[in-house]
């Protein structure tokens, strides 16, 4: 069968168009943490009532460790890339680069960051946070779990993390993805 009045040489093919649709695809979904909802104050109220009824407070032996011994130990991951799972300059993820840091020291920290933000005690007010202070997020990714990222307190504002994006890095408290998704702070040392 013909077709008549089509002419290919002008006209995208059906393929062209599946090709761009996959194209447009593949860009959001490497931007998709930047599209996560935030959740209402009622229900992040309820789900960080819920997370402190489960147990926080927990003490954490930092033994002898200044605060600056490990942040020295957490800025020599700078650079990292991000990996789920990972503890080691190869590669790491958020939880990953606060458990190494503090292994290093010989103090057994979690190794989620939903159980990390069980030690220490909360600092809900970011003008209180002090150098070596834990800090924690929430809705940086799609988990079931309320805390799904952590970084350490550099002070003046900014903190030291595994981003998904740029692996490890030193980021303002302030900048606009993470202060929407920020919790509360834990000071471990004391």
């Amino acid at each position: 069968m013909r077709m008549t009045g089509y002419n290919s040489s002008t006209s995208f093919m059906p393929k062209s168009w599946l090709l761009i649709i996959l194209a447009i695809s593949v860009g959001f979904a490497s931007c998709s943490h930047r599209n996560l909802p935030t959740a209402s104050p009622v229900v992040a109220d309820s789900r960080m009532k819920a997370f402190i009824d489960s147990g926080t407070g927990k003490k954490l032996d930092t033994g002898r460790t200044k605060p600056e011994q490990v942040i020295k130990t957490a800025h020599r991951f700078l650079g990292a890339p991000h990996c789920m799972g990972g503890t080691t300059e190869r590669c790491m993820d958020c939880s990953g680069l606060t458990y190494a840091s503090f292994a290093e020291h010989r103090i057994d920290l979690p190794r989620r960051s939903q159980d990390q933000a069980r030690y220490g005690r909360i600092i809900t007010d970011r003008n209180a946070l002090r150098r070596g202070d834990l800090v924690f997020f929430t809705l940086s990714y799609n988990t079931a779990d309320y805390i799904t990222h952590v970084g350490i307190f550099l002070g003046n504002n900014r903190f030291i993390h595994a981003s998904t994006s740029s692996g490890v890095i030193i980021t303002p408290l302030d900048n606009p993805w993470w202060n929407q998704r920020f919790v509360f702070g834990t000071r471990v040392f004391q």
